[in-house]
């Protein structure tokens, strides 16, 4: 050592204030007790740990600290020098922890995280990284100067990642529910780089009609997706050390608990755009092996307000729809698979119906978009409020017009049908796969024949397709292909050509831009509530949907083709069934 006991120095009482390694490092005579109680006091006033004021300070040497700390404490003794960065264990503590703590996680077996030190005594660090991480912590020994150099190197490379994704500075305002001081109070300037990254996250997918961002944790890697026109596509690659930091941030401006990682979170936020514009995101947050997965449903309350005409419904499906949702009572059911966008086209009804002498209520799960003017309920299971009390209790509300999010049980199921018996309107949606299998499906679940037919009014089955850009060019395909993919010979009269999505810069070279409904809606008419009646199948349901001139899935899709708005190949994959 540098500095050692001198000899004939007076044995003083040991000092308070001189703890782990600098008492060890006394009591073996490798340090002088005022040197100790000096550098101690130096490393409290600078803030720093103990042996990197011990290092700084020139009192010893970082291999000379390094050994005697290895040998006297029985810690294995590591030479980072011999440590290939790229190898490290990242993402299992957040840059932040690294700093403060001096500390560095190298690498991870089983439960087990070895943890580079150059103070196997500092208990705190310790407890921070096996509450970080979740795992067991083995201390390795380190020298200082080393481990500091490599900190400085991780964080750099992480800082710089992130500068290189973001760009130029911006600012986005949170609406006050967002915004609250515990928001503004819980990240330091030290994550001034996360929070402007989860920013230009948020604006870029808002950009490019994005309907969820995917946040995704990985053992070495870690990547933010958009699902754009329901693909989706690999926008950013984050440093994986900063995983924690991500999370949390996003939880902060959710309201989610930053401390709970354990089970999945569920909650939102907005995001104001400009003063007529606020868009609202649904967070979910699921751990998974390497960190939490987090996805962001974007949810923009004026695609409710597009009104009908927007949603691509053919005019006598309008009519059908619009004649349905106008009539006093009986039920109108969407359905469809999830990300079909059953929700916007339930808004877009509601929204039509949304006047001062009509009173509505809704029990969603959860709700997603906020529709002033009609009273919005969020289903809370774990509460006891499930869509069949939120139910039972808007029947005591006076309604006029009820929304059930989704009709899962026999009991929900059954309050509907009777509520649409009574005297009100009841919109609501199952998962099933077209409109005639929606009734038989009702069937199943218990709901006697008679109450089916007597309630249910109108079915609409809805798919998303992509939409060509204005790039798209005529495209041959063969007569046998048309055919077999449902054209009829007199559909192929020459009066028309399908197009072929080609690529270009607007729609960053995938030759498609937008999304369109494709629809098959089903009025109950007399005949398909006798069949109904009489315990008829799908088959049977479906047989008479077409004598009376409903088109299927598949029909109505290639309608789209023939209007030129997307290609067969699209309404092929979004309509086998």
């Amino acid at each position: 050592m540098a500095v050692v006991a001198h000899a004939g120095s007076q044995t003083a009482p040991f000092a308070g204030g001189v703890a782990g390694l600098a008492r060890a490092l006394v009591q073996h005579g490798e340090l002088n007790e005022l040197e100790a109680q000096s550098v101690t006091q130096a490393a409290r006033s600078a803030r720093v740990a103990f042996v990197e004021q011990l290092v700084k300070s020139g009192v010893a040497r970082a291999s000379e600290v390094a050994q005697f700390a290895s040998a006297t404490f029985g810690y294995p003794l590591f030479d980072l020098d011999a440590f290939e960065p790229a190898y490290l264990a990242r993402g299992m503590i957040d840059t932040k922890l690294i700093q403060s703590r001096r500390v560095l996680p190298l690498y991870v077996r089983g439960k087990r995280l070895a943890l580079a030190m150059s103070d196997p005594t500092d208990s705190e660090a310790i407890d921070d990284a096996k509450f970080h991480s979740g795992l067991t912590v083995d201390p390795i020994v380190v020298e200082e100067d080393k481990l500091a150099r490599l900190i400085e190197t991780v964080v750099a490379t992480a800082s710089q990642a992130l500068d290189s994704i973001v760009g130029e500075d911006f600012e986005l305002e949170f609406t006050e529910e967002a915004a609250e001081d515990d928001v503004a109070t819980s990240l330091e300037v030290d994550d001034a780089p996360v929070v402007k990254f989860i920013q230009k996250m948020l604006i870029d997918a808002i950009n490019v009609g994005a309907s969820d961002i995917h946040f995704e944790p990985y053992e070495k890697t870690y990547r933010v997706r958009l699902r754009v026109d329901g693909d989706l596509r690999e926008v950013a690659n984050p440093p994986a050390l900063l995983r924690e930091k991500i999370a949390a941030r996003i939880k902060v401006i959710s309201r989610l608990d930053i401390a709970e990682k354990r089970v999945p979170q569920d909650g939102r936020t907005k995001l104001a755009m400009s003063k007529t514009r606020t868009i609202d995101f649904r967070v979910s947050t699921l751990p998974t092996l390497f960190g939490e997965k987090i996805v962001m449903r974007i949810l923009d309350p004026s695609s409710a307000m597009l009104g009908v005409d927007a949603l691509g419904y053919e005019p006598d499906q309008k009519a059908a729809l619009l004649d349905a949702v106008t009539r006093p009572y009986g039920m109108v059911l969407v359905t469809g698979p999830t990300g079909s966008g059953k929700t916007v086209s339930l808004y877009t009804c509601l929204n039509i119906l949304n006047k001062p002498d009509v009173n509505i209520a809704t029990a969603e799960d959860p709700a997603e978009i906020n529709l002033p003017g009609i009273n919005q309920v969020n289903v809370n299971e774990r509460a006891g409020l499930t869509f069949a009390a939120a139910l039972r209790s808007f029947l005591r509300q006076d309604p006029d017009v009820i929304m059930v999010g989704e009709i899962r049980d026999l009991e929900t199921a059954e309050i509907a049908i009777k509520a649409a018996q009574t005297g009100h309107l009841v919109l609501s949606t199952l998962h099933t796969n077209d409109a005639p299998t929606t009734l038989t499906r009702l069937m199943n679940m218990g709901i006697a024949p008679f109450n089916i037919a007597s309630s249910v009014n109108l079915i609409t089955a809805q798919r998303l397709a992509r939409k060509l850009c204005s790039c798209r060019l005529p495209g041959e395909l063969p007569t046998e292909t048309l055919l077999e993919a449902g054209f009829t010979e007199e559909d192929l009269d020459g009066s028309w050509e399908p197009y072929a999505p080609v690529g270009c810069d607007a729609c960053k070279g995938r030759g498609y831009k937008g999304r369109l409904g494709i629809y098959q809606v089903m009025p109950i008419s007399d005949d398909i509530r006798r069949i109904i009646m009489k315990g008829g199948d799908a088959l049977d349901i479906a047989a008479q949907a077409r004598a009376e001139g409903v088109r299927d899935l598949r029909q109505a899709g290639l309608l789209k083709v023939r209007q030129g708005l997307t290609s067969l190949e699209e309404v092929m994959a979004c309509t086998n069934e």
